[in-house]
């Protein structure tokens, strides 16, 4: 597969569409023309330009538009052959200086089909390139290199369930606005996802294979010590870290506040349509690894041949052995019943936020984000904009957004909404139940029993595409935050509308990640969260702050296990 080169030529120019409609938006004057050269060069590159050291070796990066992208950076070694399955190891030095200049390789995941849907192609623009299990990669975004200065630093953690994504899969994951905006250094990286990264083999395969099940967050903390012993050299500071997820990212962000081998690598933690206070089941997750060996017909004295076979070979063996494991489990358990980290009692000793929060996670303030329409049922088929709510009942049975349905009690669940938020048409109260914010509260409730704050919002958002049926979409949030609106046209339409949003949003993520609180960013006053009120943000084009705007609607909703 050829390497996508989309993204970077799009960086170069259209891409960069705010800075073309307005340049006083997104940087300063004396900000442009830190990337002079001459008349108005944007891009620098070259053999003695933006060359800055790691404790592996030295890596050459270029400057756009006053940033500097250093992109690809090996954090770990290859995880093929031997190193599948295993810990993480370090990287090995190189002599010379290592071309930083393009994203690593995705982790190895099913790319069957992946643009089919020209619809979801166009929406969120996906950047893939070449697949590999040499894919610990790291990415860093900043204003300055060697320069002695303590910039706060936002590490990104893509999306994608446990088994897809990468770092710069959306054109609103860069980090290049948020850089210039903030004076802040950005992070985003690859690590190894599905049966490669969470593939627990323990039960069968002894000792040698007892972190198997857990590799993939491994990865996410070896990152993370990397940002630690050399982020100074590209003008950050370690002891202000924000590690930063959306969805499967926001689930990771949940798990790491809980592994003992990630504390103090970071120091705050936003979660966004991520919610996750629980993680795999260590007797499910070994099941399921004895389930691949047995598919791929081979006893537990064998689990070399599994790491020697070709990554397409196990991946296919792996996959069938879970939709097995699957079908004999039942419906429920969402992205935890498939290859996902496991409770094992070291790497992970507790779930993180179940029964009570990790005691790792105490001292880490953390905001709670979701988004108003997760799912959007109507936003490819029009057709759907005229439901009823006795169809909505009917359709939220066996299936509710990501997770199972609700069964007999769907029609309670529909009334409940329906009555909570009289002005709403049916096909948004399937969306909003769909959507609830369940996990969300339950969150909040166990964390704010932390010494840490909490801060909660609901992004209500509604996009002005798609005939204005996509509305609050998971993922349409993310270039909000990263203050990309203007790079991720395709979730906003552009101009100054998101813009403004999008200023008061990354401003208050500034200031949480300076101080633990996000006030003083932009946003009105933003009390911390507590369980009797529920405060919480409502972001829109008028921001404001709601007390547990849906706990009324919430209240027909079948109990979290």
């Amino acid at each position: 597969m050829k390497a996508n080169r989309r993204h970077f030529m799009q960086a170069l120019g259209t891409s960069s569409a705010g800075l073309a409609i307005g340049t006083a938006a997104l940087t300063s004057a004396p900000e442009i023309a830190q990337a002079k050269g001459n008349d108005g060069q944007l891009l620098l590159v070259g053999d003695n330009i933006a060359v800055a050291n790691t404790q592996y070796g030295k890596v050459r990066g270029y400057v756009l538009r006053g940033i500097h992208h250093f992109l690809g950076m090996p954090y770990g070694a290859d995880t093929s052959g031997a190193n599948r399955f295993m810990p993480p190891r370090k990287p090995t030095a190189w002599s010379g200086v290592y071309p930083a200049l393009f994203y690593g390789n995705s982790a190895p995941q099913n790319m069957d089909n992946r643009y089919a849907n020209q619809y979801a192609s166009f929406r969120d623009h996906w950047n893939y390139g070449d697949v590999s299990e040499d894919c610990l990669r790291i990415n860093v975004f900043t204003p300055g290199i060697n320069d002695g200065k303590k910039r706060p630093v936002l590490f990104w953690i893509h999306g994608g369930g446990f088994t897809a994504g990468n770092a710069i899969e959306q054109d609103g994951y860069g980090g290049e606005n948020f850089a210039r905006l903030g004076n802040a250094v950005v992070c985003s990286i690859n690590h190894r996802l599905g049966p490669l990264g969470f593939c627990n083999l323990a039960g069968v395969g002894g000792e040698k294979f007892a972190a198997s099940g857990n590799v993939g967050m491994m990865d996410i903390v070896a990152s993370l010590e990397w940002v630690r012993d050399n982020i100074a050299n590209f003008g950050g500071d370690p002891g202000n870290v924000t590690i930063m997820g959306q969805s499967g990212g926001g689930a990771k962000v949940c798990i790491l506040t809980a592994m003992p081998s990630a504390k103090g690598l970071f120091h705050k933690a936003v979660v966004l349509s991520g919610a996750s206070r629980k993680s795999g089941e260590k007797d499910f997750s070994e099941k399921l690894g004895a389930a691949v060996v047995k598919e791929a017909g081979l006893s537990p004295t064998q689990l070399d041949k599994l790491q020697a076979m070709p990554w397409k070979e196990f991946y296919a063996f792996a996959t069938k052995a879970q939709q097995a494991v699957a079908r004999e489990a039942g419906p429920g358990g969402g992205m935890m019943r498939g290859f996902s980290p496991v409770v094992d009692g070291t790497i992970l000793p507790q779930h993180p936020y179940d029964p009570i929060g990790a005691p790792t996670a105490a001292n880490v303030p953390m905001i709670i984000s979701s988004v108003e329409n997760e799912q959007s049922p109507s936003w490819l088929d029009s057709s759907l904009e005229a439901v009823t709510l006795d169809e909505v009942a009917e359709k939220v049975k066996l299936r509710a957004g990501f997770g199972a349905g609700f069964g007999d009690k769907a029609k309670d669940v529909v009334d409940s909404y329906a009555k909570a938020f009289p002005g709403k048409k049916p096909v948004e109260i399937w969306s909003l139940v769909s959507s609830n914010r369940q996990s969300v509260v339950a969150l909040a409730d166990v964390k704010s029993k932390q010494p840490a704050p909490v801060f909660v919002d609901w992004f209500t958002w509604q996009p002005p595409l798609f005939d204005s049926r996509a509305r609050a979409f998971h993922c349409v949030d993310i270039c909000f935050w990263l203050y990309n609106t203007d790079v991720m046209l395709t979730h906003t339409g552009g101009g100054p509308r998101p813009k403004a949003l999008s200023t008061k949003m990354a401003g208050a993520l500034l200031q949480f990640m300076k101080t633990g609180d996000p006030n003083g960013g932009g946003l009105p006053p933003w009390p911390k969260y507590s369980s009797a009120k529920g405060e919480t943000m409502v972001l829109d084009d008028t921001c404001k702050v709601e007390n547990d705007p849906d706990r009324d609607a919430r209240k027909a909703l079948p109990s979290l296990t």
